[in-house]
């Protein structure tokens, strides 16, 4: 916990992607960064934009608007990469995830966050985890570990072993 926090508090990054807001936690973000070259890697599927070298380590790349089925990243001047950290089992996998534009860090109470909505029986929703409020406006709050499937997660740290 930082010295700006409180109990019931934790500290999100907010970025966009198409017309919608999300969020996920900072301790789950190593860095931001500017887009960048991009290595396709062959046979993945269409979300699974490829890997890039950070600091001589290979990162693979998902582009969220397509993994969410919103269509694929436009790129402009605020399209970025961020990177994080998702637990799979005992295992931490680096990803980039592409955004179109990473908006601020701001703070919400416990008490702020409303469980995920229910969307049916047939819709997985289980990446979300919670709705917050912020300037008057809902933000969904990602799961960052569940945002991947199992498989995808495979997916990925096979990319990274290939271009290593």
């Amino acid at each position: 916990m930082s010295l700006f926090q409180t109990a019931g508090e934790q500290q999100f990054l907010t970025f966009r992607l198409a017309a919608e807001t999300f969020a996920i936690e900072v301790a789950k973000v190593r860095e931001i960064m500017d887009l960048t070259t991009i290595t396709k890697v062959p046979q993945t599927p269409g979300f699974m934009r490829g890997v890039i070298n950070l600091r001589g380590s290979v990162v693979p790349v998902i582009d969220l608007r397509q993994k969410f089925g919103m269509g694929e990243s436009e790129h402009t001047v605020n399209t970025c990469i961020i990177v994080v950290e998702a637990r799979f089992g005992a295992e931490t996998v680096i990803l980039g995830a592409v955004a179109d534009m990473v908006l601020e860090v701001f703070d919400l109470e416990q008490d702020q966050i409303e469980p995920a909505p229910r969307i049916g029986s047939n819709l997985d929703t289980d990446f979300i985890k919670g709705m917050g409020k912020h300037n008057e406006s809902f933000i969904m709050i990602l799961d960052i570990d569940r945002v991947m499937s199992a498989g995808d997660l495979e997916l990925a740290r096979q990319l990274e072993n290939k271009a290593a």
